[in-house]
């Protein structure tokens, strides 16, 4: 594929990566709520497929899914959060242009989704930090930074970074990498 057409495939498979990423926090129905924290199923799985891509492509599916909580409304610490996701879908996107094949192999994806997963759950953690000592929430902040926040947060990302490989296992073939 010519460079100029790669470009633009990259650009709407980004958008349409996009429009699911910020449609699925929307309607997805299934929800966990524990305490200040919201858990929707799947709606990591635009940003890991966009990984699974190229760090382009990763960039922006995280500025306009984060851009488009923003100006859907979402509260300050969710679109912070969201924001803070760029940290680990570079990793994971960086990691998965140095060796491609990691998403083939199981042991090393498990490692990539526990890896991203980890940073996830930490960078996450440390929004929630911030809005914790700002008084947002109260009660432990054990509780509620590092278990709620930081291990809730990893067990999440874990399951969607699952979801979107069964997804792009056979998604794959369509799509081209950049």
């Amino acid at each position: 594929m010519h460079n100029r057409n790669r470009s633009v495939y990259h650009l709407v498979v980004a958008a349409l990566l996009t429009a699911i990423g910020i449609l699925i926090p929307l309607v997805m129905p299934v929800r966990i709520a524990i305490g200040p924290m919201s858990f929707t199923l799947a709606s990591h799985v635009p940003l890991f497929i966009a990984m699974f891509l190229s760090p382009g492509v990763t960039v922006a599916v995280w500025l306009g899914t984060t851009l488009g909580f923003q100006l859907a409304g979402f509260p300050l610490v969710v679109v912070l959060r969201a924001a803070s996701q760029i940290v680990f879908a570079l990793v994971g996107a960086l990691w998965v242009r140095r060796s491609p094949r990691c998403l083939d192999r199981p042991g090393e994806s498990a490692l990539l989704a526990l890896v991203t997963g980890v940073i996830h759950g930490v960078c996450e953690g440390l929004v929630v930090l911030y809005f914790f000592f700002g008084g947002a929430y109260t009660g432990s902040v054990f509780y509620v930074v590092v278990l709620l926040t930081g291990v809730g947060t990893l067990v999440h990302s874990c399951v969607d970074y699952l979801i979107a490989l069964i997804i792009w296992k056979p998604l794959r073939k369509s799509i081209q990498r950049g």
